[in-house]
């Protein structure tokens, strides 16, 4: 819990790390308020028909215990890699907690991963039981010979599937299980491990601890103004397969006795969103930035629905000033950004409700964790001076390393930093102001350009739903700009909005910013966390310039 101080440096001045010797999530976040509230709800969910269900927490410390005593019964052992394939869901919840109190890793999975991925990840990771739908079955039961560590497969809709070792989720979580004791797992013992969204290359799994929960707890409570208050109830749209989801929502909000909102997956749907959370009378959300621009463009959503939020955080990618401005008017509060990896997550925050807002930045080191812009030396620099973003270990919330890669686990450290990747900058006040990936930055004519500045400030144009911006190599200026827009419905593409767009950018930012090329398109590719992959647009238009080189006739620049 954050100390009751009233001002942001008597937070970090007085704030100690409390972990004990002995800690385990799946204890934390059901047993504990089984205990001590039995029939406090822990986990609502939405339906569209209105038949909305309930679970209460001794229901959940129940279930949980008897998957746990399950999956023992059947061979999983402590330390192995169990996966979870599943929507939003009381399914996912039970599972989750229910690994962590075997002492087994919980490998949370997107289930609009496609074959390939899903293989990937399951062979990498050992993987050696699955808990899935029918829809996830699907593509386990195409893959399921070349997974020859898979031992099990539980599927939470149906009675079972033909394969051996397939059984219905009602077996393990109706069987005996109320004398099974959790694990009695330490705070670095391997509990959850979750893959990195391959933006820069191939995913790598990061394995983190039981501490990892403890870890978040400070910047979650930082960010929603002082988590729990009565009437707190969370909902994210964000899938609880991605850190985000899981970590900046369901764990958290479930360790503090809020209820969490789950929701039946969909394609995001701005109109649905604000139902949901005029319906469950949603008071805190965690909503990635792209949803957050699709809900800014509702009309009149505070006439239309009738909802009372009290804290919303954002992150995932730069949120930028023009959305940040155009979501706290449409949702009612301040959007508090904050900024976090799989490696390490929530570890700069905003917090309006200490005085810590600056639309356009990430925030400030969140209460426990140490952040500095370091250069390629590991020295931190001065205020102003751009450089990578880095987080000093130890840090309760760093990851233990990725798994089977010690390599790669050395290389994202200098000395005591973790390193991000992301460049950023740090002003006087201490707020840390996102400039980019490291492969991201745009260099042309001798400026260094981050591109998620110019996104934001095109979409902050009515005529542009969703844009990413790319550096294309160019003979004169090394890098130019190049845009891929999504146009907003009733705007048309053409040489014409091109031009307007361009002239947008270069009043808003500068000259050396602007767009010089834009690409209309339909969609923009995009992780199942939301985040765009700038690598496919980068390497697109490294492609187009290199055919344009080899057309053009050879002589001087």
């Amino acid at each position: 819990m954050l100390p009751d101080r009233p001002t942001y440096d008597a937070l970090i001045r007085d704030f100690r790390w409390e972990i004990p010797a002995r800690f385990n999530i799946g204890a934390a976040v059901s047993d504990v308020w089984a205990s001590r509230d039995p029939d406090r709800i822990c986990l609502q969910h939405f339906d569209p028909t209105g038949e909305h269900r309930a679970l209460t927490y001794q229901a959940f410390a129940q279930a949980s215990s008897r998957f746990a005593a399950g999956l023992a019964a059947r061979g999983i052992a402590s330390g192995d890699r169990v996966a979870i394939l599943l929507p939003q869901g009381f399914e996912a919840a039970i599972a989750h907690a229910g690994i962590y109190k075997r002492g087994a890793i919980a490998l949370p999975l997107a289930l609009l991963f496609g074959v390939e991925a899903l293989e990937f990840r399951l062979r990498d990771a050992g993987v050696a039981a699955i808990v899935t739908n029918g829809f996830g079955y699907e593509k386990i039961s195409a893959l399921r010979a070349r997974l020859p560590e898979l031992r099990l497969v539980v599927l939470v809709d149906q009675d079972g599937g033909k394969d051996p070792g397939t059984e219905p989720f009602a077996a393990l979580t109706e069987g005996a299980g109320e004398g099974f004791r959790p694990a009695e797992t330490g705070p670095d013992d391997p509990a959850l491990m979750i893959y990195t969204s391959g933006t820069t290359g191939p995913p790598k799994g990061a394995l983190h601890g039981h501490r990892v929960l403890l870890g978040h707890l400070p910047g979650f409570q930082f960010h929603h103004g002082g988590l729990p208050q009565p009437g707190d109830r969370m909902w994210t749209p964000a899938d609880w397969a991605w850190a985000g989801g899981l970590l900046n929502a369901l764990l958290p909000s479930l360790y503090f006795g809020v209820p969490v909102v789950s929701s039946p997956a969909q394609k995001f749907d701005p109109e649905m969103a604000f139902r949901i959370i005029e319906t469950m009378q949603v008071r805190n959300a965690f909503i990635p930035p792209t949803a957050l621009r699709l809900m800014a463009t509702v009309d009149n959503p505070k006439a239309r629905f009738r909802f009372a939020l009290r804290s919303v955080g954002a992150a995932g990618e730069a949120l930028g000033r023009e959305t940040h401005e155009q979501a706290s008017a449409a949702l009612g509060v301040p959007i508090n950004e904050f900024y976090g990896q799989t490696e390490c997550n929530i570890v700069l925050s905003s917090g309006s409700a200490w005085g810590v807002l600056k639309p356009g930045s990430m925030g400030k080191a969140a209460p426990g964790h140490q952040v500095a812009i370091i250069d390629a030396d590991g020295r931190p620099l001065a205020p102003g001076e751009p450089g990578q973003v880095a987080v000093r270990r130890p840090d309760p919330v760093m990851f233990l390393g990725y798994w089977k890669q010690d390599a790669a686990t050395q290389a994202k450290f200098i000395g005591d930093w973790m390193t991000t990747g992301d460049q950023g900058v740090m002003d006087e006040e201490g707020y840390v102001t996102f400039f980019g990936r490291d492969d991201d930055v745009i260099t042309s004519s001798g400026y260094r350009i981050g591109p998620s500045e110019v996104e934001d400030c095109l979409v902050g144009h009515p005529a542009v739903a969703m844009a990413a911006v790319v550096g294309k190599p160019d003979r004169l200026r090394t890098e130019i700009v190049k845009a891929y827009v999504v146009l907003a419905p009733g705007f048309e593409p053409g040489e014409a909005l091109s031009q307007t767009l361009a002239a947008h950018v270069k009043a808003r930012l500068s000259m050396h910013e602007y767009p010089r090329e834009i690409a209309f398109v339909e969609t923009l590719p995009l992780t199942t966390s939301g985040k765009i992959i700038r690598r496919l647009l980068r390497d697109q238009a490294r492609a187009e310039a290199e055919r344009a080189e080899s057309a053009a006739p050879a002589g001087p620049v």
